[in-house]
C-alpha cells in the first residue's frame, strides 16, 4: 500500500500493518469528534510516527498512485475534519 503524508512524501507499507493504523485511526476520530484538541495532535503525530517507522519512503521523484493520504503534522483538526469522511482517514 502506498501512503502518501502531506508536504511530506509517499511510503509504501506492508498490508499487515493496517490494523495498527486503523487502531490509531479510530482513536483520531474519537478526539475528533469529541474536540480533544490535545488528544489529536498526540494521535496524529503518533499515526504519522507509525507510518514513517513502519514504511519505506519512496524516492521523491516516484510518481505513485496513493492508496492514502494523511494530513501534514501541522495540519488543524478542521482541517482533518473536512479531509474524512465517515470512515476516517484509513478505510476500514
Amino acid at each position: 500500500m502506498i501512503v502518501r503524508i502531506m508536504g511530506e512524501g509517499q511510503v509504501k507499507l506492508a498490508d499487515s500493518h493496517f490494523t495498527e493504523l486503523n487502531s490509531l485511526d479510530d482513536e483520531l476520530l474519537e478526539e475528533m469528534e469529541s474536540g480533544d484538541e490535545e488528544g489529536f495532535r498526540r494521535t496524529l503525530g503518533a499515526l504519522l510516527d507509525a507510518v514513517r517507522r513502519l514504511g519505506t519512503p519512496l524516492p521523491d521523484d516516484a510518481l505513485e498512485p496513493s492508496e492514502l493520504i494523511l494530513p501534514a503534522p501541522d495540519a488543524s483538526l478542521e482541517e482533518v475534519r473536512q479531509m474524512l469522511s465517515d470512515d476516517g482517514l484509513i478505510p476500514g
